[in-house]
């Protein structure tokens, strides 16, 4: 009777975890089941009796990655010209580059979007950038459904479909895939890196498009971290996010070396702030002397001679636009050689760092069946510089071109923590040799097309290879997905998914001589469009320049197409758009097919513009007030009150202990740009930053007294729109104790840099008289913003 009691028991137990697990909708076979994330659980397989002497356990088991997958590498480079990394032709020493190219294969026609995180969401998704909401960068997001800068959960990630597969991630560095206004300590944290859209098991860096690399605004997961040491310790950000990523794969290897991973590598170099260490500055000292016109013409010979392009292929001329390297003065030509050889330093310096990564997985004995994507540039080179370079690049993208002046006083500091340079458009124009335009521009392919490394020893028999095959960056995770052996999922998380739009590279790797199973691609960017399409390119270059970041221009209807033949044509030489007109309407149309199918339009071309914050969702949007407690750091500028064009306040209640007391009591920005109120000298000090090239402060007439005290600033616009001057007037305690103008306002954003409550975390807004973090020696009750009524201004313009 015991024994057939206990039967029953097993068994009933057996049919209930199997009617948990395995509900109607999921009992289907299990090669169905593959496609479906996460796997149902499998049924419990022991033997439950009264007692554990006659029952026999089973643990759920871990989900294992396929026999023999292999480890993924990405590496992803950020602003790299085609021309400018020594293994495609450039000037520049690229020596960890080399050896993979020489143990692996080269993509010469392996193109990208044209733009940081529309990039960067193609790549981790497989998808379109438009078809998972990331048409434009996170930062400039409108509410179409090609530019919200949500990636939609019908769009999994690549790391969430591997780690449901078995396989550990981590992502190192630069993320910029997570809308603006949820990088909050409120979320919603799905689309941080570690959450359910993207996948990643662990995080490492910075969440915006750039960071300083002395002084980056860094996470580890969702949480805010302080950089481990200074710049004067020898701090970079490079390096440190190389470090974190040997750490984690030295601890993965330790403690489970069967289990797969999966890293992506994504450095913040070398977009600007092009900042590296002083001895890498010093490598390409007189190296650029020539010019960029000249370094063109050498890079192009090289690429020839490495066979890196066709022989028949073309140097494309320098668009009226650029101006002529001989027609620059001395000292214009001395301050570009200066931020050509800084940025190229900077290049050198990146690829050192991945060496020291690779030499981490060769010596786990891994490199062999590790897949290696070195992808060298999510665009092309940025001319966002403007046509002079500038010493703050945020101004830059804030419409404003601090140029040669800027650049002379900053002159010996270039490169490094007290500037944030970035070169003119004529070095950006030559690292994208031998094509034509840069960063941004998507119909041509000094914006889009990038070199692309793959090694990977035991899946592929090429060495020193060279693959002609026309692909882009959405190729590279269905390609991943095929080397593991790992089905496209259909449901992950519960949400059926689009389809993944990119087609494998896997093929090509030991078939040099295959035809691209890429057949049609559209591309666009802030207006530029362009389609391939069976081997032939339509292109336009629409109105506003790459370097013009203010004022939408030109004419969508008006835009002149261009036409190229690309089987005999690889740098888009020859426009033959006169001689086939009816091929010209024939792409036209099969671009607006795409753009239809992928959520291209509405087509926008506004820039800064679109940096505006109020454009996008804030849940302080319909608030005119916040108060801040103490120990409030970190609040990314998406997330916080308006304070661009606008009348605010800041009331600050504290009390000190003492007439010592000094630091900082809020502060938003940092040595890029922004503004803070602060004691020094014993008396309350407003701060306001422009671009570090103008510091405006209201000092208090009065110190700051003993006891309980209430600081009020007002700031107010002379006049309306971005940009304009604004009055400040200084209270505290209700009396009026300081005032003053601040000439020059930022328009649109200060930076990266968050707002803070008792400190300035990362950089000072004032170097000039603290350093970070300047805590406030006293005690804080709360800081409100807010924002003054519409009548305030009125008042002010009148």
């Amino acid at each position: 009777m015991r024994e057939k009691y206990s039967a029953l028991l097993a068994g009933a137990a057996t049919l209930a975890l199997s009617a948990l697990f395995f509900p109607a909708s999921a009992q289907t076979s299990g090669a169905d089941t593959d496609t479906v994330l996460p796997r149902p659980e499998a049924p419990f397989k022991g033997k439950i009796g009264e007692t554990y002497k006659d029952s026999t356990p089973d643990f759920p088991r871990q989900m294992r990655a396929p026999e023999g997958a292999p480890n993924v590498l990405v590496i992803l480079l950020d602003d790299v010209g085609f021309g400018h990394a020594g293994t495609l032709g450039g000037a520049v020493k690229t020596a960890t580059m080399d050896r993979l190219a020489r143990d692996g294969i080269v993509f010469n026609q392996f193109h990208t979007t044209a733009l940081c995180s529309p990039t960067r969401a193609a790549l981790l998704t497989g998808r379109n950038h438009h078809s998972v909401g990331t048409g434009v960068i996170i930062e400039m997001g409108t509410g179409y459904p090609g530019y919200t800068g949500i990636v939609p959960p019908s769009a999994a990630g690549l790391p969430e479909i591997l780690r449901l597969n078995g396989y550990a991630t981590a992502a190192f560095g630069k993320w910029h895939n997570t809308p603006a206004n949820e990088i909050s300590p409120a979320g919603p944290f799905d689309r941080w890196p570690t959450g359910r859209t993207w996948g990643f098991e662990n995080f490492y860096g910075f969440m915006n498009g750039e960071t300083s690399q002395f002084y980056p605004v860094l996470y580890q997961n969702t949480s805010p971290v302080a950089q481990p040491k200074q710049p004067d310790q020898g701090y970079h950000f490079t390096e440190d996010m190389t470090d974190q990523a040997i750490g984690w794969l030295n601890r993965i290897n330790a403690t489970n070396p069967q289990k797969p991973w999966f890293l992506y590598y994504s450095t913040g170099a070398i977009h600007a702030p092009h900042h590296v260490p002083k001895e890498y500055r010093e490598k390409y000292r007189g190296k650029f002397d020539a010019g960029w016109d000249k370094y063109r013409e050498e890079t192009f010979a090289r690429q020839k001679q490495l066979g890196v392009i066709p022989e028949n292929a073309k140097l494309t001329p320098r668009p009226d636009e650029i101006p002529a390297w001989d027609d620059q003065s001395a000292d214009a030509k001395r301050i570009y050689e200066r931020l050509m050889e800084n940025y190229s330093g900077f290049l050198e310096h990146t690829d050192v760092q991945v060496g020291r990564l690779i030499d981490t997985v060769r010596a786990a004995g891994e490199l062999d069946n590790t897949l290696i994507f070195f992808i060298v540039g999510d665009n092309g080179a940025s001319a966002e510089g403007g046509l002079e370079g500038t010493a703050n690049e945020i101004a830059s993208i804030n419409g404003i071109q601090l140029g040669l002046e800027g650049l002379k006083e900053k002159f010996d500091e270039i490169g490094g923590p007290e500037t944030e340079p970035h070169v003119p458009v004529g070095w950006a124009w030559a690292a994208d040799a031998p094509f034509k335009w840069t960063k941004q521009v998507a119909s041509h392919f000094g914006g889009t097309r990038n070199g692309l490394i793959v090694h990977w020893p035991k899946g592929m028999k090429s060495k020193d290879g060279l693959r002609t095959q026309f692909h882009h960056v959405i190729d590279i995770a269905p390609t991943i997905l095929e080397a593991a052996g790992i089905p496209e999922p259909t449901i992950v998380n519960g949400v059926e998914q689009k389809p993944i739009e990119g087609v494998s590279m896997k093929y090509a790797f030991d078939d040099e001589a295959a035809p691209s199973h890429r057949t049609v691609q559209y591309f666009e960017m802030l207006g530029n469009r362009g389609i391939y399409k069976d081997g032939w390119m339509a292109t336009t270059r629409h109105g506003r320049l790459p370097w013009e970041t203010a004022g939408a221009q030109g004419n969508f209807d008006s835009d002149k197409w261009e036409l190229y033949n690309l089987n005999d044509d690889f740098t888009q030489a020859n426009d033959l758009a006169q001689q086939f007109p009816d091929k010209v309407e024939a792409l036209k149309s099969a671009f607006m097919e795409e753009a239809r199918k992928y959520n291209v339009l509405p087509l926008d071309d506004r820039m800064s513009e679109r940096f505006d914050v109020t454009l996008r969702p804030n849940p302080l949007a319909h608030l005119n007030s916040v108060e801040y407690g103490a120990g409030v750091t970190g609040i990314n500028e998406a997330a916080f009150l308006n304070t661009h064009g606008v009348p605010f306040k800041i009331t600050a209640n504290v009390e000190a202990n003492d007439s010592d007391a000094e630091g900082v009591i809020a502060a938003i920005g940092g040595i890029t740009s922004g503004w803070s109120l602060y004691v020094a000298d014993g008396k309350p000090v407003f701060t306001y930053n422009f671009f570090d090239v103008e510091k405006y402060s209201v000092q208090a007439s009065e110190a700051l007294p003993a006891g309980a005290a209430t600081i009020e600033v007002d700031v107010v616009p002379t006049e309306a729109g971005a940009g304009k001057p604004a009055d400040v007037t200084l209270r505290m305690n209700g009396q009026h104790v300081g005032e003053g103008r601040v000439e020059r306002t930022v328009p649109f954003a200060y930076g990266v840099e968050g707002f803070d409550v008792g400190m300035d975390t990362v950089s000072p807004v004032d170097s000039d008289e603290y350093q970070s973090p300047f805590a406030f020696t006293g005690m804080i009750k709360g800081v409100t913003v807010e924002r003054q009524p519409e009548s305030v201004l009125e008042r002010a313009i009148k």
